[in-house]
């Protein structure tokens, strides 16, 4: 517990907090995020905090249910033949902010810009005879062959006007125009402080009922706004006195906030997410494999997971591997990589044996996201008892976030690595799991290449039985060992504390359509 509190401490620690203001209408949602708002483009970085926004601002052809089943989102019709041709057609009357037509070129310009960054997108693109619009509401994707192009398309594809779809994917779009149920405004943008949003009048909502980022996207406010407040201590005493509607807060300070009578404490998301110890595969020392897996025997899931959330096991679980517990493509193999007794001393020989030999290991840190600056404090600890040279290196998560992109050597301002969390939802089979792509430079970043395991990715997709495909996913978790693009460091659950004048808040990740202020 020392430990954990001393942690705790320097995680929080450096940056001011903005001042807190009331907001003046009943109808106004009031958030604290996690981190500023460095980057709006959601095609450019992987950042939760950069995703919450996008599923505000736009609006996707597809989506998923509360079961994570694809559901068609902006999607009216949908024609499949022999799995390899599909025909989308749009629904009527949807509308961009700027109060264009949405067209079905806008989709076409859009999937491509999404699909040159993102895992799934990048396969879809190899698959692809041909993606089209050959009318205003129409979308024709022909593929080499069967293809789930559905499944493809949910979630991370956003929809954005061609005219900024066109733009290239290794640069940030800034302006902010979509399809989406709220509208950004940029003027009232402050850096490091406050993000806004306001409901668009104009957003066509489909029919059926609203499950995760499926069905009708209601909004029910007239604003939500974000106030960036980066000391935990600062917004757990805004929650308390009324001033905040809804924050994700260290689980030290559940205790405090559950004893409040404005407060309601709910966990929204049963996958949880799964933190992540990530390396830089493109410079030493980590473009060695074996110094890689020398850590492996280092690794305790159970010291990380303690040191975020405390004793609550309700709240973590250990012995965790590369795909989300409980779900179909989870399995023990070689688990023992993790599970085994821990032992430094261990590591320490292996390092030294793989050709370890004092070379510094850049380590970012961002100081205003607590528990990720907690899993880097926890990390520099731990390779510094294996023998490493350690150079933590302190900053926020936006620049974090932009430095993490960078291909260049550390000492030209790159990294050797990075500590974050990978969702749930996101590593469920290896459709769309980011950690485990393995195309280099394509991949995210870290860029791990492995040959062997992209083979076992395309052979899961190509295998539609289920055993088959489980079988497949034991191999991908047994090559991830030798491999090791990075080590999973436990599941944790994060409950979110609310203003219990919020009501019907979806499950999953914030999501701010469909609440209501009572």
């Amino acid at each position: 517990m020392q430990r954990r509190t001393l942690l705790k401490a320097a995680a929080a620690a450096p940056l001011a907090a903005p001042r807190i203001a009331r907001g003046q209408s009943a109808r106004v949602l009031r958030h604290i995020p996690e981190a500023d708002l460095a980057v709006l483009d959601p095609i450019w970085t992987t950042a939760n905090v950069t995703r919450n926004h996008a599923f505000m601002v736009f609006d996707t052809l597809y989506g998923a249910d509360e079961q994570l089943n694809t559901q068609p989102q902006m999607v009216g019709e949908e024609q499949v033949e022999d799995g390899r041709i599909w025909t989308l057609r749009l629904r009527p009357g949807l509308r961009f902010h700027d109060n264009t037509p949405v067209l079905a070129r806008d989709c076409v310009a859009s999937i491509q810009r999404w699909a040159s960054r993102d895992s799934f997108g990048q396969l879809l693109i190899a698959t692809a005879d041909e993606i089209a619009a050959p009318d205003d509401r129409t979308i024709r994707l022909r593929m080499k062959k069967p293809f789930p192009v559905s499944r493809a398309l949910t979630n991370s594809a956003i929809m954005m006007p061609e005219r900024l779809a066109r733009t290239d994917s290794a640069k940030q779009v800034s302006e902010m125009v979509g399809s989406g149920p709220f509208r950004f405004l940029a003027d009232e943008r402050v850096a490091g402080a406050r993000v806004a949003y306001a409901k668009f009048d104009g957003y066509v909502p489909r029919a059926g009922t609203a499950s995760y980022t499926s069905g009708p996207k209601i909004v029910h406010v007239d604003r939500v706004e974000w106030t960036i407040i980066p000391d935990v201590s600062t917004a757990a005493s805004a929650m308390i006195q009324g001033e905040q509607d809804w924050w994700v807060p260290t689980a030290d300070l559940l205790g405090k906030l559950r004893q409040s009578p404005r407060v309601r404490v709910d966990n929204l998301d049963s996958t949880g997410g799964i933190g992540v110890m990530r390396f830089n595969h493109l410079h030493p020392p980590f473009n060695n494999p074996a110094i890689r897996q020398a850590l492996l025997p280092a690794v305790s899931q159970s010291e990380f997971m303690t040191a975020l959330l405390g004793e609550e096991r309700e709240l973590w679980r250990d012995g965790v591997g590369i795909f989300t517990p409980g779900s179909p493509m989870a399995n023990d193999a070689g688990l023992t990589a993790l599970t085994g007794p821990r032992d430094i001393a261990l590591a320490s020989r292996r390092l030294r044996e793989a050709g370890y030999k004092g070379e510094p290991v850049t380590l970012l840190q961002p100081a205003d996201l607590p528990d990720v600056s907690t899993m880097a404090l926890l990390g520099a600890d731990l390779l510094k008892r294996c023998g490493m040279n350690v150079d933590l290196q302190t900053m926020d998560w936006g620049t974090l976030i932009q430095r993490r992109a960078k291909m260049d050597p550390p000492a030209q301002g790159g990294w050797n690595m990075v500590f974050t969390s990978l969702n749930g939802t996101g590593t469920v089979d290896p459709a769309a799991h980011l950690g485990i792509r393995a195309n280099g430079a394509k991949a995210w970043p870290g860029w791990p290449t492995s040959e062997r395991l992209e083979a076992l990715r395309m052979d899961w997709f190509d295998t539609a039985d289920l055993a088959a495909q489980q079988a497949i996913c034991r191999e991908i978790q047994l090559q991830c060992w030798q491999d090791v693009p990075y080590i999973p460091l436990g599941q944790r659950f994060s409950p979110t504390a609310f203003n219990r004048r919020v009501a019907n808040v979806p499950r999953g990740f914030p999501l701010f359509y469909g609440v209501t202020l009572e």
